[in-house]
């Protein structure tokens, strides 16, 4: 009787330890799937002002989208919490394809050698962003099943694991980019 309830206990234990673990991979696997996506999030952030400054020399009166743009990037991206990276890159994505359109009515801008660079480098950091985000949208799916599910439920409130946030865009429309 004695090893019976030792032998539960232990089962209990390795079982309690094993779940522990599968949450802190799956929260880690979250973590370095984000990670991963903010690097081009980032490299985005950072094109950005070299795209409004070139916009800017040949499209004067469109200066409230230009505005918008730089104060939207106003805030010190390092220091923003996942859910403030996800809602203001969605918030980017709509002003950046604001911008192509503004640019679709000055074939001059569309003619610049800078302004074509520019674009392609946009081009080839969304293509990026658009396959991270499936990975960790993925990843985030997974660890929420883990979190909502019975009995793994239990263990994640008990632990503190809730809800990751999904990367999803407002904007389902890709951003043309036109170089003609």
């Amino acid at each position: 009787m004695f090893y019976t309830i030792i032998g539960i206990v232990i089962i209990i234990l390795l079982y309690l330890i094993i779940q522990y673990n599968v949450f802190v991979r799956a929260n880690n696997e979250v973590k370095e799937a984000f990670a991963t996506m903010d690097v081009y999030l980032k490299k985005r952030w950072d094109l950005v002002p070299n795209l409004v400054e070139t916009v800017k020399g040949y499209a004067k009166h469109e200066k409230s989208l230009l505005e918008n743009l730089a104060k939207l990037r106003s805030s010190a991206y390092e220091n923003m919490s996942i859910s403030d990276k996800i809602s203001t890159n969605e918030q980017l994505n709509s002003r950046i394809a604001n911008l192509f359109a503004v640019a679709e009515n000055y074939p001059e801008l569309k003619a610049s050698q800078n302004f074509s660079q520019l674009s392609r480098e946009l081009t080839k950091i969304e293509d990026d962003i658009a396959n991270s985000r499936k990975y960790y949208n993925a990843v985030v799916k997974k660890f929420n099943n883990k979190v909502e599910m019975f009995p793994s439920n239990i263990f994640a409130r008990a632990w503190g694991y809730n809800r990751a946030k999904m990367f999803e865009t407002e904007n389902r429309d890709n951003i043309q980019v036109d170089l003609k």
